[in-house]
């Protein structure tokens, strides 16, 4: 039996929320600056089918992830959930199978990419060099895909416990080693992006042998992985994480979109997008990792039946939002072309990156309110909200959007219809996910919610 406790029911909502974003962004933001240090060296080749290469290839790797985070999602909802209902037993039992169903996924996944990667990128609109150079990046990659998936599970498995700092950790040590490592195999062995790809797969590897060691050496959270475990609990997870994972694959959606309606803009289009791309989760990795922070306080307190914290804990992931947008779209500007100077980027590549830190920034106020609602949403047990407030956003609220924008004022449009789009999502879904809190609080039922989660 574990003696875990469930640490979100007592304290003030907001220092949780702030710890566990802050400690979520640190080990998000350090993979990130990874990543766009992983762009930076390899735009220093001055050739831009690599940079445009990256950009089409890291659709395929951000689904990869989206999908991991979509189980991940439903592991800490039920680590979390059952810890405040006081049955560490069963949360136990979901880490092991969650981390087993992780497995399974990510592993076919993997197959299918390394098989018809050629395809999937000339869809996307590669060719030419850019096509070769993508494919052979991303089949040199998906050994990690798998490795990754696992040690996100894990990751979140430990932030459901309320360790936030060795979920930090997981993300964090895998970054570290891929800013050591990219210059050393892209320059120094002269493997080029093909170095860039392996710096990855080791970076991957590293990470799930720190989240193995925070769930089985720090907290020996896991039970032997069976078969018969899984099918048991695979109702439950599925109940979460198959709508989270669809909801999860929208982003890597809009970006195949984004892409795709760029790439008629040219390879330099495509570039400077692949670049925005690479910014975005530096600047707003505090953004991303709100979601990931809230869910387990929300799924704790629901646990327990204590909806002002519920409320509170929405409310206060919503400020930090906000505030943290403002004053990071302020620094976008000032630094807006420092930033295009980094990257040695010219024609469309430069445009697309000055427009966005000008105008586009301030927009994901409304992304982290979405991802806030999104939390609300499947620690509350209603995934299936949050999918369709995610895939409304991703395709209501981006293609006619970018459709209409791109008409009228072409790569400017499209960004700026995709913002407004943004918007538009951010704050329905708050409301929904506002007036959920409310519902379920008023229903009848309330009471024996927490004796219910997550199957026998």
């Amino acid at each position: 039996m574990s003696g875990e406790k469930a640490v979100f029911l007592s304290g003030s909502i907001l220092r949780h929320v702030i710890v566990m974003t802050l400690t979520g962004a640190i080990g998000l933001m350090t993979m990130f600056v990874a990543d766009l240090a992983d762009l930076y060296y390899l735009s220093l080749l001055k050739n831009t089918a690599v940079t445009a290469a990256i950009g089409f290839s890291g659709v395929l790797a951000f689904a990869n992830l989206s999908m991991s985070l979509g189980i991940g999602i439903a592991a800490a909802a039920l680590v979390a959930r059952n810890l405040g209902a006081g049955q560490p037993d069963r949360a136990r039992d979901f880490a092991t199978s969650s981390l087993s169903f992780t497995l399974l996924v990510s592993s076919v996944y993997t197959f299918m990419v390394a098989i018809f990667a050629p395809q999937i990128l000339q869809f996307l609109g590669a060719t030419g060099e850019a096509l070769t150079l993508g494919t052979s990046y991303i089949r040199t990659l998906t050994p990690g895909f798998i490795m990754f998936a696992c040690a996100v599970t894990c990751a979140f498995c430990l932030r459901g416990l309320g360790d936030s700092i060795r979920a930090m950790l997981v993300t964090l040590l895998s970054a570290i080693v891929t800013l050591i490592l990219d210059p050393i195999f892209i320059f120094t062995f002269d493997w080029g992006i093909q170095g860039a790809a392996l710096a990855h797969v080791v970076a991957n590897a590293t990470a799930l042998a720190i989240g193995l060691w925070g769930l089985v050496g720090q907290h020996r959270f896991l039970k032997p992985m069976k078969f018969s475990g899984l099918k048991r609990d695979f109702p439950a997870i599925c109940t979460i994480a198959l709508p989270a994972m669809l909801t999860q694959l929208a982003t890597p959606f809009t970006v195949a979109y984004t892409t795709y309606i760029t790439a008629p803009y040219g390879a330099e289009a495509v570039a400077g997008s692949a670049i925005v791309g690479r910014v975005v989760p530096v600047a707003f990795g505090i953004i991303f990792a709100l979601s990931g922070a809230v869910g387990p306080i929300i799924g704790q307190n629901f646990g327990a039946g204590n909806f002002a914290r519920v409320r509170q804990a929405l409310w206060d992931g919503l400020k930090f939002a906000a505030v943290y947008t403002m004053i990071t779209a302020g620094l976008l500007f000032l630094f807006r072309h420092p930033i295009a100077d980094a990257f040695h980027a010219a024609g469309d590549t430069r445009r697309v990156i000055l427009f966005f830190c000008t105008w586009i920034g301030v927009t994901w106020a409304f992304a982290g309110a979405q991802f806030v609602a999104n939390a609300a949403f499947n620690n509350l047990g209603r995934p299936k909200l949050s999918t369709l407030y995610n895939w409304g956003k991703a395709t209501l609220g981006t293609v006619p959007f970018a459709l209409i924008g791109g008409s009228m004022a072409g790569l400017e449009g499209i960004m700026t219809g995709m913002g407004l789009g943004s918007v538009v999502f951010g704050v329905v879904s708050v409301i929904a996910a506002a007036r959920l809190v409310s519902q379920i609080q008023n229903s009848p039922s309330a009471s024996v919610i927490p004796t219910k989660i997550g199957g026998p």
